[in-house]
């Protein structure tokens, strides 16, 4: 018999889940034991592809008719909500996709459910599994570059129907009731969470949004959040018109005594830049420890200590990241600065 932990799929809608799926098909941890999304051709992908032994069209049937440890969310922002509500009711810890939910609300109400039944919740931010980025955040985290005072994510690219990204993928991302925004929600979120994970939260957000190049799409094409502290600011920028890769996923980290700049491509770079080496110099990156090299191996672990989940994929940081957003598209909406933290709308 088996000692893996017991893996579901709730939803399939979201093409990141494809990848994960292969992380868990290698990994010793657990395995997938069944899957539910309301697409019939999206459950015999997970059949041919994965072997996935049991399929259903109902999301409540599989998780009453299975017997699982954990979960994989991979639907919609605005449905994920009510498949963790779902999942945590029955005692079972839940990895979702970034950006956690659609509105501040559905992220409250994830965090909440999650806490009150004593489950684990995790959000995978997908850079977060980059040995690059991991060691910067180590290096900055260290005062190695000194105090930091701005930290800077540009996530781009043409466009998710022109990326090749799946109908099932796009449709949603095109729906505002579904994704929350567009490329605001998309991809402004990795600089709101990375922000978050190494400043704090700010104290006031300035959004800008706009519907630049796509006439097939009514939401924004590109936007950027800025984001203010005391003495500190970070730049969230988001694009789905970016031609080429020159730019699509660059960090910057600004400290005091140095600047470290990641270069997602080629071979995710890491260059340091100090008084005494104003070009900059590139650091060494090691592999990480087996249990930081995806977010399957990361989550699973986690369940098997009984350990919390930390860092740039935990609940509080993603809850966080997302009343960054939210009061970005506010300030879009109103062109004023919004304080945060955000008066209650709700409850």
């Amino acid at each position: 018999m088996s000692d893996k932990l017991r893996v579901g799929v709730l939803g399939l809608t979201h093409d990141h889940v494809w990848d994960n799926l292969r992380d868990l098909s290698e990994s010793p941890l657990g395995e997938l034991v069944a899957a539910a999304d309301p697409n019939e051709p999206l459950r015999r992908r997970i059949e041919s592809e994965f072997g996935c032994p049991q399929t259903f069209e109902s999301y409540e049937a599989m998780l009453d008719q299975v017997a699982l440890d954990a979960v994989y969310v991979y639907a919609d922002n605005a449905t994920s909500v009510e498949l963790v509500e779902m999942a945590a009711a029955r005692g079972l810890h839940a990895m979702v996709e970034k950006p956690m939910a659609a509105d501040l609300e559905g992220a409250d109400r994830m965090l909440a459910a999650a806490r009150s039944a004593g489950t684990l919740l995790m959000v995978n931010w997908p850079f977060a599994w980059l040995p690059a980025l991991q060691r910067a955040m180590a290096m900055a985290q260290a005062g190695e570059i000194g105090r930091l005072f701005e930290v800077k994510y540009r996530a781009a690219h043409a466009g998710p129907k022109e990326l090749g990204c799946s109908p099932y993928f796009y449709n949603w991302l095109y729906d505002a009731d579904l994704n929350g925004a567009g490329a605001l929600m998309d991809y402004c979120c990795y600089g709101a969470a990375l922000a978050r994970y190494l400043l704090g939260q700010p104290s006031r957000v300035v959004g800008i949004a706009g519907r630049l190049q796509k006439d097939y799409i009514t939401l924004d094409d590109n936007a950027v959040i800025i984001m203010q502290w005391p003495r500190a600011l970070a730049i969230a920028e988001a694009s789905w018109t970016q031609i080429g890769h020159l730019t699509s996923y660059v960090t910057v980290i600004y400290g005091s005594e140095g600047t470290l700049v990641v270069e997602r491509e080629p071979g995710g770079r890491v260059l340091l830049a100090t008084r005494e080496h104003d070009d900059g110099i590139e650091i060494d990156v090691p592999q990480p420890p087996e249990e930081m090299r995806s977010a399957t191996a990361y989550f699973l672990s986690r369940i098997i200590e009984g350990a919390p989940i930390e860092g740039l994929c935990s609940a509080e940081v993603g809850r966080d990241a997302q009343e960054i957003l939210e009061a970005g598209l506010i300030s879009a909406e109103t062109g004023t600065a919004i304080s945060l933290p955000l008066p209650p709308t709700y409850g």
